[in-house]
């Protein structure tokens, strides 16, 4: 009885391989599947708690930056405080966001670039002056995609995304833009009136 099963059926022992193929396959499609990305909350970025953490932890990074330029230009030092506003925004964020990871990967790499930009244009110019011909003019593109060609352009880490990422990015972007805003009014008064002792020994008016 168990060989006329085995003769019966053989295409359960003839090819082993062909179900764990099968399982395999089922396996990576779907991990191949592309998961909508997670919903970023803009309404955190309004809290109360949320500002005085980053007031704090932006306080906290002014003072290295200080301690270490004792006596910078005022153009240096008001890059300085907008790349250290700008990268404890990101920090802030925790790397949920695109437009945080941006911040936080891309100083290093944009500096280079624009390094790099400036050599190769300084060599074009110098090497086809005399043989530069009439460019071929552009094609316009509508006036909607030129927006979101420049909306992509502002908000960090978001040139090449959908439309619909795009627009959650920049909300999120443009939240944590105004919450940064309001705590570095705040701690601009504070400094003013009592100096940084004074918000030392009130953390709360931070908020």
């Amino acid at each position: 009885m168990a060989s006329s099963s085995t003769v019966s059926n053989p295409d359960a022992y003839s090819n082993p391989s062909r179900e764990s193929k099968r399982k395999k396959r089922r396996k990576i499609g779907d991990n191949g599947k592309s998961e909508p990305p997670a919903s970023l909350d803009q309404s955190r970025w309004r809290t109360q708690n949320e500002q005085q953490i980053y007031s704090s932890k932006l306080l906290q990074a002014l003072r290295q930056v200080r301690r270490s330029d004792d006596s910078p230009s005022p153009v240096i030092a008001g890059r300085a405080v907008r790349d250290t506003a700008d990268r404890v925004l990101a920090v802030t964020a925790k790397g949920r966001s695109r437009w945080s990871r941006a911040i936080l990967t891309g100083r290093l790499s944009l500096r280079l670039s624009q390094i790099n930009k400036k050599h190769k244009k300084a060599k074009v110019n110098s090497s086809n002056i005399k043989s530069k011909k009439p460019a071929a003019a552009k094609k316009r593109l509508p006036a909607l995609q030129r927006k979101v060609r420049v909306l992509g352009r502002l908000v960090p880490g978001c040139q090449k995304v959908p439309f619909p990422n795009l627009l959650e990015e920049a909300t999120d972007y443009i939240a944590a833009l105004e919450m940064q805003i309001r705590a570095m009014t705040v701690l601009t008064g504070l400094l003013t009136a009592g100096g940084a002792g004074s918000v030392a020994s009130h953390p709360d008016r931070l908020g």
